[in-house]
């Protein structure tokens, strides 16, 4: 069955959230890998004012990243609220012989044995935080976690105060017999409250069922003003640069009322 067949019956709704299903979230989010990798260590290499050898992924998830960054020779290191995605991830570098990175933790409240050179969280984990506390207890953490001149790599959309906003976004993925869509909608967003509500919904096909993972997912929004503010409230933290989900070095942007998808490059001071 793809997802161009017809389906008569209807899909079976699975329970839980897709960060439940590890394997599933790893696929679906697993197609820029390569471009995030290369992109990191261009910022290491260009913008970072130490040697990059020890990196921390805050909501790690399933490891994608880090398992990728270490088989580059890093030593990495994470966390992440879901046992689930803690395990699979831990799982995965057991096979390959190698210490498990991940443990359980909050990413607005931890601290590291030894300081990271680099940290990055680049797709939109950073706006589970759901109130301002929450968001510079985690920058500050993040500060605290850092060398001197070491690196954070920050990726969110932002709320766009000018112009139209993006209304959501589709991907489909596949490996070998699994397909999976993934549709993500905006269904309402409180610009006072800071509350932007998507649908979510994720349809995983093989060749004798389709089942679906549906919900919905609440974001604290940021405009450019909002975020600049959490960011200045960590004064040991320096915002340096800015860059799009294109992940190219050579092309920065600047960020204004109309921008959405930025990646942040932050110094620790």
């Amino acid at each position: 069955m793809t997802a161009g067949e017809l389906d008569p019956v209807g899909p079976e709704i699975l329970d839980g959230h897709l960060y439940d299903y590890p394997a599933y979230y790893d696929l679906i989010f697993g197609s820029d890998c390569a471009a995030e990798t290369a992109f990191f260590e261009d910022c290491f290499r260009q913008m970072a004012q130490r040697p990059v050898e020890r990196i921390f992924e805050p909501a790690c998830g399933t490891g994608r990243l880090l398992y990728r960054l270490a088989r580059r020779g890093y030593s990495v290191a994470g966390n992440d609220l879901n046992p689930h995605a803690v395990a699979y991830c831990n799982a995965r570098f057991e096979r390959a012989g190698w210490d498990p990175p991940a443990v359980l933790g909050d990413m607005s409240d931890f601290r590291l044995r030894r300081k990271a050179d680099a940290a990055f969280n680049t797709i939109n984990s950073f706006r589970h935080l759901d109130n301002e506390k929450a968001a510079r207890n985690h920058l500050g953490c993040v500060a605290a976690a850092l060398a001197r001149g070491g690196l954070y790599l920050l990726g969110l959309h932002l709320t766009p105060t000018r112009g139209p906003r993006d209304m959501g976004e589709s991907w489909t993925a596949r490996r070998g017999h699994l397909g999976i869509v993934s549709n993500l909608k905006s269904i309402s967003i409180d610009r006072r409250r800071r509350v932007e509500k998507f649908e979510m919904s994720f349809d995983v096909y093989t060749p004798t069922r389709h089942r679906r993972i549906e919900g919905i997912l609440e974001y604290r929004t940021y405009t450019l003003e909002q975020i600049r503010r959490s960011v200045e409230s960590v004064p040991s933290l320096e915002w340096v640069d800015t860059f799009d989900f294109a992940y190219d070095i050579s092309q920065p942007v600047v960020v204004d009322n109309l921008t959405e998808d930025v990646v942040l490059v932050l110094r620790k001071r």
